[in-house]
């Protein structure tokens, strides 16, 4: 059953805890957060932070073992299909046929969840102009570039308008120009009110996509806020995200909780 409790498409993570087999400290360790609806929220930590375990928790991949996970109203527990039927996925690697061409895989998509032809011609429309590939339409996805590639995965999660849009490291290994390609194309795809939590290892996509971020080190998270908050909470409020490290971050905010 859904709950009217929370605002469509919020998330929100309480004391969420999950340890794997053979493993020397859980993975994820009494998490906390929220995401209010129509906001981005950056999931910022290095490898191994515990960021793509919580994303495959809120996609219901992955059981947490611990703790209450409820994204757009629906609890990820008792009702697993709700939260599916909210939520678009864009995993670390593109989910594309390359055999086949954008508009190909696009209206492959859309028949899958149940568009009819005439409907499913019209989205991919929407969705190669949103993606900025329209001339590209009927180019075998083995030939695009990318970040070509990141931008059609990123339109490809957004054929059903989901609510909730999670986004698991979505410049890892592009170019600068690249990355600034798909930070547009997120702005695009959220433009409309969509819910967003990204996860990231760059100080510079979490400044530049974020409203807030979270955080995490060694599956607990290390601090909330806003970029601006963030910054100041390190105690250097003229701090650029893009000069500095996770490293430099980690230690300012270590070293300013030994000292309160």
């Amino acid at each position: 059953m859904r709950s009217h409790e929370r605002p469509r498409g919020s998330i929100s993570v309480r004391g969420v805890w999950k340890s794997f087999p053979g493993a020397d400290r859980p993975a994820l360790d009494g998490v906390d957060l929220r995401v209010d609806a129509g906001r981005v929220c950056a999931l910022l930590g290095a490898n191994g932070a515990g960021k793509t375990t919580l994303v495959r928790i809120l996609t219901t991949l992955t059981r947490k073992d611990a703790g209450t996970v409820i994204v757009d109203g629906a609890d990820v527990d008792r009702d697993p299909a709700g939260v599916r039927a909210s939520i678009g996925v864009v995993g670390q690697y593109a989910a594309l046929d390359e055999v086949l061409s954008a508009r190909e895989n696009l209206e492959l998509f859309a028949r899958l969840v149940g568009l009819n032809r005439a409907d499913a011609r019209a989205r991919t429309d929407e969705l190669l102009d949103q993606a900025g590939l329209c001339e590209h339409g009927g180019r075998r996805v083995s030939g695009f570039s990318g970040g070509m590639r990141r931008r059609l995965d990123l339109v490809t999660s957004m054929i059903t308008r989901p609510s909730v849009l999670l986004i698991d490291e979505p410049t890892t290994g592009l170019d600068p120009v690249a990355r600034r390609t798909i930070w547009d194309a997120v702005r695009a795809l959220v433009a409309d009110g969509t819910t967003v939590l990204l996860t990231t290892q760059y100080l510079e996509e979490a400044d530049e996509l974020a409203d807030d971020v979270v955080i995490l080190r060694d599956g607990s998270v290390l601090a909330t806020g806003t970029p601006k908050e963030l910054k100041a909470l390190v105690g250097e409020p003229r701090m650029e995200m893009r000069e500095s490290t996770l490293e430099d971050v980690y230690l300012h905010l270590h070293e300013r909780g030994n000292a309160a």
